[in-house]
């Protein structure tokens, strides 16, 4: 992309364009957490993660694609979900948005219709860990997988507030990136660190080329 940044002048910038992703931090009436491990290929590493997966259904809302996520790789439902923290996984290099949800009231798939899991998800291992022994893993370095990472804390701190901070399932996502590649005009140089954050200014405008 060309980003005019003011009296900075004009750069290019290169990313990796994604298409977001979405996971489910599922937790028990004993405030249990639901970990999976699975292999990640760039990392050469078996990470303990929640369930998670890519935003890349056309048309499906984000809400229900945690929800079948949940179900294909760890055999779950769950009657009650909220959203408890949405990040940018490396603002710095790509445009990757993700969303996790807090599961609760949680039940098994039947049998009979159960996803068959292939490739890294093929025989997963999972395991049910208290959130405050998962948070010390955490801290302590034993979770390495940013969503892990992310969600555990937040959850974490979320119950401390009595889970005030949780938000509707269905809450406006407007941080997801859903642009094409557009050339960002801003006002001056102090508009233009603004957009690049995300934070709306009113003087900050954006427009395709042509």
């Amino acid at each position: 992309d060309r980003v005019d940044l003011g009296e900075a002048g004009v750069v290019e910038r290169e990313y990796v364009r994604h298409t977001g992703a979405v996971g489910a931090l599922a937790i028990d009436d004993e405030d249990r957490i639901l970990l999976l491990r699975q292999y990640r290929h760039p990392v050469r590493h078996e990470l303990w993660e929640p369930p998670a997966g890519l935003l890349d259904v056309a048309g499906e809302p984000p809400h229900l694609t945690v929800q079948r996520e949940l179900a294909e790789e760890a055999d779950l439902v769950a009657s009650d979900w909220s959203v408890l923290i949405d990040w940018f996984s490396s603002p710095g290099g790509m445009d990757e948005a993700i969303r996790v949800y807090l599961a609760r009231g949680l039940s098994p798939v039947p049998e009979a219709d159960r996803h068959t899991r292939t490739g890294e998800e093929h025989g997963m291992p999972l395991r049910w860990v208290p959130l405050d022994e998962a948070k010390d893993a955490v801290l302590s370095g034993r979770i390495h997988n940013p969503a892990a990472v992310v969600s555990i804390l937040a959850a974490w701190a979320a119950r401390a507030e009595g889970w005030t901070t949780l938000r509707p399932a269905d809450t406006p996502w407007p941080r997801r990136n859903t642009m094409t590649s557009w050339t960002w005009r801003c006002s001056d140089h102090a508009a233009a660190i603004f957009a690049a954050r995300a934070v709306p200014m009113p003087s900050t405008s954006v427009s395709r080329p042509g």
